[in-house]
């Protein structure tokens, strides 16, 4: 002890990863990242969001991130670094002085449209393998990625959704982008050359993906009502602009 590399110890090249104001330290990250006008971030903030209601809804004492951004600009036009697990060493009963021979962490990036994820996962294995000391060895394993994606505003489906939501619903929907990954939507337009129109009816007390993961039946009903409308509108739209 005390001559050799900890490779526990040595997590401190995760903490790296992050700067002062809990930016990554990847050189060339953000070099993709669309960077919002401020008159996109205003229609956004237009959204009803109580901050109080947010950190009590997770149980969490304060808000965390990247410093100069919106909480609702964190979870939707920023690009992610976390760490999803970790482990090493003796974790069994009572106390063992021994060093690890192995650690292991599993990191995730949640990426925003323009960042390619096989170069991220690049920057990302030469960066991490860098800053490792000599003392220890690095392997990084990549798993999997898919590309991020943006309905834009501008083409028929969004308008058409948007109508239809103001014809059920009696308000005008505000444009909201969202951190949720579905990577076949990136493929949609990729390989049969159509946008893609993404039109949710759940609301964020619904606890998506856990274990009291909930719909209520009002907003089923509201689908129900409101898609038809769409595909009204998106034929007189269509027919309109031909």
């Amino acid at each position: 002890m005390g001559c050799c590399a900890n490779p526990i110890n040595i997590y401190k090249m995760i903490a790296s990863l992050h700067d002062e104001n809990n930016h990554i330290t990847i050189p060339g990250f953000y070099d993709n990242v669309e960077e919002l006008s401020t008159t996109e971030r205003a229609v956004m903030a237009k959204a009803p969001f109580s901050l109080k209601n947010y950190e009590k809804s997770i149980a969490i004492g304060a808000v965390y991130g990247e410093n100069g951004y919106s909480t609702n600009e964190r979870n939707s036009i920023r690009p992610t670094l976390d760490v999803n697990g970790i482990w090493g060493g003796y974790i069994g009963e009572g106390a063992k002085t021994v060093i690890a021979s192995k650690a292991f962490a599993k990191i995730s990036m949640r990426l925003v449209p323009n960042q390619d994820w096989r170069e991220i996962t690049e920057l990302f294995k030469n960066h991490f393998e860098s800053i490792a000391p000599a003392a220890v060895k690095v392997v990084v394993k990549p798993h999997h990625g898919g590309q991020g994606y943006v309905t834009p505003t501008d083409n028929i489906a969004y308008q058409a959704a948007s109508k239809a939501y103001e014809t059920s619903f009696g308000k005008t929907p505000i444009p909201q982008r969202s951190g949720g990954s579905i990577p076949i939507v990136a493929l949609f337009e990729q390989h049969l050359k159509s946008k893609t129109i993404l039109m949710g009816f759940g609301l964020d007390s619904d606890a998506i993906h856990s274990p009291d993961e909930h719909f209520g039946i009002w907003n089923y009903l509201k689908g129900i009502e409101t898609i038809p409308y769409f595909y009204k509108y998106f034929t007189e739209l269509s027919k309109k602009n031909n």
